[in-house]
């Protein structure tokens, strides 16, 4: 099993930036693809950005250019930088990887972008 932590969300003007972290436990070993997804009030959970074990990278259009998806493979951990945030960034912001065959999820991190 593997358990994710997410952390670094908060309250963030427009324009700001946030960084976001995911720590990774259990059988991390078997981690493939890590991502990151977000879920606004009302909408469906949708992906911002996913890295694989061989580190590339994809991103949602509505992001591209402004969020950056990185991870290090020596302490189990992925992160996602997010500049020049914009209102519609609003949302909880979740970790996700898949290892053997299974997926797992962290509990979410609320990242608001308000003036």
């Amino acid at each position: 099993q593997v358990q994710l932590v997410e952390s670094g969300g908060g309250l963030v003007q427009p324009g700001g930036s946030l960084r976001l972290s995911c720590a990774a436990s259990g059988s991390i070993f078997s981690i493939g693809t890590m991502g990151w997804y977000r879920q606004a009030p009302g909408k469906q959970r949708e992906l911002v950005a996913a890295i694989t074990s061989g580190g590339s990278t994809n991103y949602a259009d509505s992001v591209k250019g402004r969020f950056t998806m990185s991870r290090d493979y020596a302490t189990n951990m992925g992160y996602l930088q997010m500049n020049s945030l914009k209102p519609e960034d609003t949302a909880v912001y979740y970790c996700k990887s898949e290892a053997s065959g299974f997926v797992y999820w962290g509990q979410g991190t609320q990242v608001t972008v308000s003036s």
